[in-house]
């Protein structure tokens, strides 16, 4: 009796033992499958919601948000993905000191581009809709520029563009900011020579104030941001024209400040070896397009612009670049190698550089 009976308890035990590490079993491989399933959540929420989507939202962050409620506004207005991971993403990096206001921002911004935004501060008045104030957007044309004058001030786009056009205005221009201004191209080839000249910021453009005037205060605005760079930029044996071409280049690389710095070297050097810069931003200009691919017909347009046919810098800029893509050019890295070829990796956001182009 005693035998079976201990047969019996040991055939339980068993089986008990069997069903626990069954249960761990399942409830591992479900932890497993949770961790992954979260990891893969994490890791696609903390990459742009979408970057193929360069259109720009005003979002209002109100006085007092938290991490929590701003994170939760930037998902309700299509910003990002995930408003709790960004809310990990802020707390994880210990980011604070996120200013109340209006902000521009775009699905194609990472994270990071968007808590750096946050962290500068925003506008006290609405940036957008709003008579008597023009935005000027960093990497604009002056036909983009045209239309924000059109919403934003009482003179119409029209007239924007015949100001950009009228000689004696360009010539007061260029007697007034002449270390700006005096490397500007008014050759017949040349579409707008205030391109480039324009800097990105808001500008007052109430009722009393001339067009003459706005258009003053954007020129004004670029001298200011580069004075501190005017002999730097004569001891290189540059121009203005030539550092803010190379800068509405960059600005179109959506990329970190160092890699914007290697680009504009490797940029550099293609112009010392006399190959084309072959930039895909020159024939958007030509074009005034943005769609995203290019044919090889649009890559043979006939123009001075095209920086796939002509070697050395062109004409002049092809939008009004920022600050940061201005100070990448003024000091390029990789000027020391022989990079003549950069390639994005979209995937991990990673910048390649090499001496030939790889097919």
């Amino acid at each position: 009796m005693n035998t079976d009976s201990n047969h019996s308890q040991k055939n339980n035990n068993n089986i008990g033992r069997k069903i626990f590490l069954s249960i761990v079993g399942i409830l591992l491989v479900l932890g497993l499958c949770i961790f992954l399933v979260f990891h893969n959540y994490l890791k696609t929420s903390l990459k742009p919601l979408n970057s193929n989507d360069k259109s720009f939202k005003q979002i209002k962050i109100p006085m007092g948000a938290s991490d929590k409620k701003i994170g939760s506004i930037l998902q309700d207005n299509g910003i990002v993905k995930s408003g709790m991971v960004f809310d990990y993403y802020v707390n994880s990096h210990n980011l604070s000191k996120f200013g109340a206001g209006y902000y521009r921002l775009s699905p194609s911004m990472s994270l990071k581009k968007i808590a750096d935004s946050l962290q500068k501060g925003g506008s006290a008045q609405p940036l957008e809709g709003t008579y008597g104030r023009v935005l000027v957007r960093e990497g604009a044309s002056i036909d983009q520029i045209a239309s924000a004058v059109d919403k934003g001030s009482k003179y119409s786009a029209k007239d924007f563009i015949n100001l950009m056009k009228d000689k004696k205005f360009i010539d007061y221009l260029v007697d007034k900011y002449p270390k700006l201004l005096k490397s500007i191209n008014r050759g017949k080839d040349v579409k707008y020579p205030l391109e480039g000249f324009l800097y990105p910021a808001t500008y007052n453009s109430s009722n009393d104030i001339s067009l003459k005037s706005i258009v003053e205060q954007m020129v004004s605005k670029t001298n200011y941001e580069m004075s501190p760079y005017y002999k730097k930029i004569s001891d290189s044996k540059l121009n203005v024209r030539k550092v803010l071409t190379i800068a509405s280049i960059v600005e179109k690389e959506d990329f970190s400040y160092s890699n914007k710095r290697k680009i504009a070297g490797v940029l550099f050097n293609k112009i010392r070896m006399n190959i084309p810069l072959r930039s895909s931003t020159s024939i958007f200009y030509i074009l005034n397009k943005n769609h995203l691919k290019l044919t090889n017909k649009d890559l043979k347009v006939k123009s001075p612009y095209n920086l796939y046919k002509h070697t050395g810098f062109g004409p002049g800029p092809f939008n009004n670049p920022s600050i940061e893509s201005i100070k990448a050019v003024i000091n390029p890295d990789y000027q020391d190698k022989m990079y003549l070829y950069y390639v994005a990796n979209s995937s991990n956001g990673k910048v390649y550089y090499y001496e030939e182009l790889n097919n």
